[in-house]
């Protein structure tokens, strides 16, 4: 018997991403940010969601992908973590959609680098892969985000 999960999904530079869709607290329009001093690169700072400051990571660069167009505002798909809500900033966001569990893949070889650490997995879907985030490795910047990596411009 199969199963099937349910993830909310966006876009980032052209690519299907989703998390669990329990793992969302709720997705809103582009928010006004506060730059954050010294923080890691991919942190573009803190929002204020009635009352409570989060912090936006912005995916594009937490994936090592081009920036985003300057006439483009990012959406904000806030998530719950241990530490409390984290917003991830995204290009534009997809539905929720249920997948069936037979559909899943681990994540290919190929990928390397950032999506290495942060994609958990693909559900190949009729028309296109949907590239599964694990929310706890996406907003945990410790040592990581800089490994070996090269951003690319």
């Amino acid at each position: 018997m199969s199963t099937n999960n349910q993830f909310c999904t966006f876009y980032v530079d052209g690519l299907f991403f989703g998390v669990d869709v329990l793992r969302v607290q709720e997705v809103i329009r582009f928010q006004e940010m506060t730059r954050v001093p010294l923080a890691s690169p991919v942190v573009s700072g803190l929002i204020n969601l009635r009352g409570q400051i989060v912090t936006a990571i912005d995916l594009r660069r937490r994936l090592v992908l081009t920036e985003r167009p300057a006439d483009q505002l990012p959406m904000n798909v806030v998530v719950r973590t241990d530490d409390g809500a984290v917003s991830l900033l995204v290009d534009d966001i997809g539905d929720v959609l249920e997948v069936d569990e037979s559909t899943y893949e681990r994540p290919p070889e190929t990928l390397t680098g950032a999506a290495r650490q942060i994609v958990r997995g693909v559900y190949k879907l009729k028309d296109r892969l949907l590239l599964i985030i694990d929310t706890d490795q996406t907003v945990d910047l410790h040592e990581k985000t800089s490994a070996g990596l090269t951003k690319v411009a």
